[in-house]
């Protein structure tokens, strides 16, 4: 009987050890991890074990994320809170840039909004080229990745030096009105991989926020 065979005939007797038991002690099989052989039985018991530190690893990344998604989900929550609570544009802008420095650790943000009524002498409302809006409006969801050759990188204005890397949301549902820009000086901040849920829920209390202040 060749071992294919062998194996062919257990897997059509599942309960073949539950009616010859004693053969659990008898069958020697190698450590899973070298050395001496050891019967069967202990053989399966190790092997549920490494299954148990497997599945109880994948149980704590779970738990990790979990955590670290309510922690995001509670900064959002603040950061909606804090917009909601402002009167005008100018309070809306220092408390969007206020929270994303202190809650969310962004030490570089920009904002740029166009084809609205802003209050005079407004850095938000600094002048945006034409094929700028263009990629704006093309976007779609927010855009993340290297600050290197990225064409929103100048809005950073001194600052720029220092940016590694750059997430980018686009104001407005129907037609973008401005863009919100994110700098990190950490290359791996903001990757073109990342998932973008949370950062499409900035982008969208920030837009009503502000279309309702202008």
């Amino acid at each position: 009987m060749t071992a294919e065979e062998v194996a062919q005939f257990f897997r059509t007797h599942p309960k073949f050890f539950d009616q010859h038991p004693e053969l659990l002690e008898s069958v020697f099989v190698p450590h899973p991890h070298g050395g001496r052989a050891i019967p069967l039985a202990e053989r399966q018991i190790l092997a549920l074990r490494d299954k148990v530190k497997l599945l109880e690893g994948k149980l704590g990344e779970l738990i990790q994320f979990g955590e670290e998604n309510d922690a995001i989900g509670e900064k959002v929550h603040r950061l909606s809170t804090a917009l909601l609570g402002t009167r005008d544009f100018a309070a809306t802008a220092q408390a969007l840039s206020l929270h994303l420095r202190e809650d969310f650790s962004v030490p570089h943000v920009a904002l740029r909004v166009w084809g609205k009524p802003l209050p005079e002498g407004a850095l938000e409302g600094a002048a945006v080229s034409e094929e700028l809006r263009a990629r704006v409006e093309t976007m779609g969801p927010p855009q993340c990745g290297a600050a290197a050759g990225n064409p929103f990188l100048a809005w950073f204005g001194d600052a720029k030096e220092h940016v590694r890397s750059i997430a980018l949301m686009p104001l407005g549902q129907t037609k973008s009105f401005g863009l919100l820009a994110l700098g990190s000086e950490d290359a791996q901040r903001f990757y073109a991989e990342m998932g973008t849920l949370y950062l499409r829920r900035i982008g969208e209390l920030t837009a009503a926020a502000l279309a309702a202040r202008l």
